[in-house]
């Protein structure tokens, strides 16, 4: 892993070779957050089998995913894809045939991850930077699409927060509202706030938004009291979800990247 530390954490970050066990065909692989750790209250992230155990599926900390939209040829296998950040992966067996390969440059404060990776028709390039300045780690994600064709882009962060002390657990600076279900309601506060105790299949459910600004997203957490994050985009969709172990949003971001175009997005979450 790569660390990146000051004073105050330390963020792990997964090695895309000697941590490759660690991924599927799921979450990206360069810039994968694995544990944000306050040098004085521990590790501030879970997961959804944390601390038992660990599986490239469930994940832990905070990954991000381009899963959603996987890139297929026109006139070939529709099992095998390319999975933006992953590489070549078979669909059927759930398998990554051939990992895309990352230029790495590390600093105690930063880490910045690039990668060509083509496809059939597509050719891109991704470049994914996390930082540290603080309480505040960022992540940011530029895709350029040096082809000829349109690659549609489907990307969502996945942070892990343990189970709150209390039923409270999010509450976002959009508008949002939510049908009737097991697992959720908004409260008078505005609080997203839990109905009952989950179990390890867990409660998800997509919110009922439509988001005209960048998203802020206040989290409750049982041993920092209060965390936030700030998207600098506006969601598409969001659903959020959590078992006993974990609670996690995913405010998605979708595009259609025309040829030689750019797209840059960041997120920052304050600990």
């Amino acid at each position: 892993m790569y660390p990146l530390t000051n004073h105050q954490l330390t963020i792990d970050i997964l090695d895309p070779i000697a941590d490759q066990a660690r991924f599927g065909v799921r979450y990206c692989t360069g810039g994968y957050i694995y544990q944000v750790t306050d040098h004085q209250q521990g590790a501030l992230l879970s997961g959804p089998t944390y601390p038992d155990s660990f599986n490239w599926f469930d994940g832990q900390g905070i990954p991000d995913a381009f899963n959603w939209s996987p890139l297929r040829q026109s006139n070939g296998s529709d099992s095998e894809v390319c999975i933006i950040g992953i590489g070549r992966c078979d669909l059927t067996t759930k398998q990554v045939l051939e990992f895309c390969q990352w230029d790495i440059e590390a600093s105690r404060s930063a880490i910045q991850m690039s990668t060509h990776q083509t496809f059939a028709e597509f050719d891109f390039t991704l470049q994914r930077t996390v930082s540290l300045m603080e309480r505040t780690v960022r992540s940011h994600t530029t895709i350029t699409n040096q082809g000829n064709t349109f690659i549609p882009m489907a990307w969502f962060p996945h942070p892990f927060y343990p189970q709150t002390k209390t039923d409270e657990l999010c509450r976002l600076s959009i508008p949002v509202s939510m049908p009737e279900n097991d697992g959720y309601f908004i409260a008078e506060n505005g609080f997203i706030t839990r109905k009952n105790w989950p179990e390890q299949a867990g409660f998800y459910q997509a919110l009922d938004q439509q988001a005209h600004s960048p998203l802020t997203i206040t989290q409750r957490h049982p041993v920092l009291g209060m965390v936030s994050a700030t998207c600098s985009y506006v969601p598409t969709f969001f659903p959020i979800w959590g078992n006993q172990h974990t609670f996690s949003w995913e405010p998605f971001f979708e595009r259609l990247i025309a040829p030689k175009q750019s797209l840059s997005w960041w997120i920052d979450y304050d600990f």
